[in-house]
């Protein structure tokens, strides 16, 4: 096995000490991230109710994380040199929770907060690629030492455990110092949800399609699925993103992959005029977000607080290609001695992703969509036509086609890296 690598830290400042702070999950993450950002944009586009949302989001941001203190804010997202990474979690937290929707809370069987969902969002330079690593929940890894949200002292640093535990350590400052440790990356930005945000925003986009390839019923999230494709939304939304037990193998590396299948179609649907020209819509996702915000449903660093920075999210993100939207899993292998369900980094395999990342190359995928046996691939998702575009009078008016790029060679990631492009379609394999 590859010894874990610990990047130098030598050059950064040290992650600033928060006191405790009402810190939540997320799954869909990539929705209050992504799709509040494609919100905004739009809302300020269209000129609807733009100031509430920037009055809003200026209020909030006394709730925000603070990362590194010492590390200036970037202006704009363009002037983030190497690309940006921004780091999307997700807590298993029973604070502020329906115990109707999640009997857990009522047992207090699991108290404490840990990050069940790790994903690296990293957005490159010119041209714009997008590359969602998710971390597996059992992953053996180091934790270095964090502050205690308390702010009573420090956790000690250690050497080898769970990386879901960083979370119950010392908040989102501590998983992110873990993430930045063990991937050698700069986290710049950082946001987190619970599972009553995740369901607010999933009502709020109107609906992700899903597939799955045969019945799934599964008493621990209570989804109840027949075989086909569905529109999910709300709880049903959250259920399946947190199913494991009747999924693939059962493990949360199918569940990682019914995560990136959900995500994928979700960042196609947002791509979509079905969003991005639907003023109502994008006005409910941005109200949406701030709400979660003031309820305590979602917390953001105090850079994601900024309406220019989600502006520039947006624009960064909105017309990249879906074969360059690439969604992958952390490689690991199962440890042995260990329980079942953890897993070890495996790091030589991870820095030919990294270093594709850091040099802004094209990634091609060879491994399996999914590690944990929790999807197959089912075709290839054709983007919409944009050379035509509607004139006043309602017939397509031919726009000049745009240079078409040079291409470039793609970098074969390692059989060992799990995932998909949003250019490929999936379905979820019942529990086998």
């Amino acid at each position: 096995m590859p010894a874990t690598r610990r990047p130098s830290t030598e050059g950064r400042g040290p992650l600033a000490r928060h006191g405790v702070l009402p810190t939540r999950h997320p799954l869909i993450t990539l929705i209050s991230m992504l799709g509040v950002a494609v919100a905004v944009f739009g809302v300020s586009a269209a000129g609807i109710a733009a100031y509430n949302v920037w009055d809003a989001t200026r209020a909030i941001a006394a709730n925000a994380v603070v990362l590194d203190d010492e590390r200036p804010l970037p202006p704009s997202l363009g002037a983030i040199e190497g690309g940006v990474n921004v780091l999307l979690v997700g807590s298993d937290s029973c604070e502020g929770q329906d115990v109707a929707l999640f009997p857990r809370c009522a047992e207090d069987d699991s108290p404490g907060e840990r990050n069940d969902v790790t994903m690296l969002v990293h957005i490159s330079d010119e041209p714009r690629r997008v590359t969602v690593v998710s971390f597996p929940r059992d992953m053996l890894v180091p934790i270095p030492a964090c502050a205690k949200e308390d702010g009573s002292g420090d956790h000690p640093a250690m050497s080898q455990q769970m990386i879901n535990a960083s979370y119950m350590y010392g908040g989102l400052g501590c998983t992110v110092r873990t993430v930045e440790a063990l991937t050698g990356e700069q986290v710049h930005f950082a946001a987190a949800i619970r599972w009553t945000g995740v369901i607010n925003m999933s009502d709020a986009i109107g609906g992700v399609d899903v597939c799955v390839a045969g019945d799934i019923q599964d008493r621990h999230t209570g989804l109840d699925l027949a075989a086909g494709t569905h529109t999910l939304v709300g709880v049903e939304a959250l259920q399946f993103l947190r199913v494991r037990h009747g999924i693939g193998d059962g493990s949360d590396l199918g569940r990682i992959s019914n995560q990136q299948q959900f995500m994928s179609s979700m960042v196609r649907k947002l791509q979509s005029d079905a969003v991005l020209a639907n003023p109502a819509t994008l006005l409910n996702l941005a109200t949406t977000a701030v709400n979660q915000v003031q309820q305590g449903q979602l917390v953001l660093s105090s850079g994601l607080t900024n309406p220019n920075l989600m502006v520039q999210i947006a624009m960064a993100m909105k017309d990249v290609p879906y074969e360059d939207i690439v969604f992958v899993q952390y490689p690991t292998r199962y440890s042995s001695g260990d329980g079942a369900s953890r897993v070890m980094p495996v790091t030589d395999a991870a820095d030919v992703l990294f270093e594709a990342l850091r040099a802004n190359q094209p990634l091609s995928l060879t491994g399996e969509a999914s590690q944990g046996y929790g999807v197959e691939v089912t075709g290839e998702a054709v983007k919409p036509d944009a050379a035509a575009t509607p004139a006043p009078g309602g017939e397509a008016v031919e726009t000049p086609a745009a240079e078409a790029p040079v291409a470039e060679e793609r970098v074969e990631l390692p059989s060992e890296i799990a995932g998909q492009t949003a250019a490929q379609t999936t379905c979820t394999l019942p529990e086998n």
